[in-house]
């Protein structure tokens, strides 16, 4: 289990990056399609108990309000 966990962590640890670095470049269109990926994984490991509902919440908002920050808009 534990190394299912830490496999599930690293998969949406890695999609939040690619995320930060699309925004970092200034491609709204990708960062809009990786934002929803982001939010599946998220969901996905708050669902099985990788991390707690609220840090997933947190880490959503945190990711929209990087993008309406860059980018003016969802």
């Amino acid at each position: 289990r534990a190394l299912k966990n830490k496999i599930v962590k690293k998969i949406f640890k890695e999609t939040l990056k690619d995320f930060k670095n699309l925004v970092k470049a200034g491609e709204p269109k990708k960062a809009q399609e990786q934002l929803v990926t982001v939010y599946k994984k998220l969901d996905k490991a708050a669902k099985t108990g990788v991390i707690k509902q609220n840090t997933a919440s947190r880490l959503k908002s945190r990711a929209m309000a990087t993008m309406k920050k860059k980018f003016g808009t969802s």
